[in-house]
């Protein structure tokens, strides 16, 4: 099915710098420089980190141009719409400042994801919810989480892709129920495929002593 092959921030192979920079350090320049980008919100900045962003995509990333402009395509009506208003309300400016940030930050969490891959982002960021074991956070289940996630969000895009073209091809494109009910069954059938082959592995089951009083019972 065509719609189940398109992931969200798929990894690109190559050995560019950014590539091989550790993960820690990649995260903290995303972080660092969206948080600055919104919380001083000058023209300026924005312009620069903006910039600096494009130039890791074609020079530390080494990717192609296509990767910049890719992540923008499903987000632009918002961004319209967004920039739209704020010109009515606000002006122009306000308008090209607010696009520009949004435009920055997702590019930016986009390079990130581009230049490393699922597993070791997916391990960094169950490192980051290890601290939290001490007020009774399962990091491994925190992992398992993201993972589901990982897999199930661009299966539940592909799907809805491909009914919608299935509808358009029998030409009920615009009828409601030929659109939302497969869409609904395929999803609970996906959800209970999934549970069934956690189960089978002896995973996301509740131990004993996870379960308030279980161990006083009996």
């Amino acid at each position: 099915m065509r719609g189940h092959a398109s992931l969200l921030g798929t990894y690109v192979e190559g050995d560019s710098l950014l590539h091989r920079a550790p993960l820690w350090t990649k995260g903290l320049a995303v972080l660092l420089l969206s948080t600055s980008v919104l919380l001083v919100n000058t023209p300026a900045l924005t312009g620069a980190a903006l910039l600096l962003v494009v130039a890791g995509y074609l020079l530390g990333a080494r990717l192609p141009p296509v990767h910049l402009w890719r992540p923008l395509a499903p987000v632009w009506p918002m961004l319209v719409i967004l920039g739209g208003y704020q010109v009515i309300v606000n002006g122009p400016q306000p308008a090209l400042q607010l696009v520009g940030n949004i435009t920055t930050c997702l590019l930016a969490a986009r390079l990130l994801t581009l230049t490393t891959e699922g597993q070791r982002l997916l391990d960094g960021l169950v490192a980051l919810a290890v601290p939290f074991r001490r007020v009774g956070a399962d990091p491994e289940r925190f992992g398992l989480t993201l993972a589901l996630m990982v897999r199930s969000l661009p299966y539940l895009v592909g799907s809805v892709a491909d009914v919608r073209d299935a509808a358009k091809a029998r030409g009920l494109e615009r009828n409601p129920r030929a659109l939302v009910i497969p869409v609904v069954v395929g999803a609970v059938a996906y959800a209970h495929q999934t549970g069934e082959a956690l189960a089978a592995r002896g995973l996301g089951e509740s131990s004993p002593e996870d379960v308030p009083g279980a161990s006083r019972i009996g």
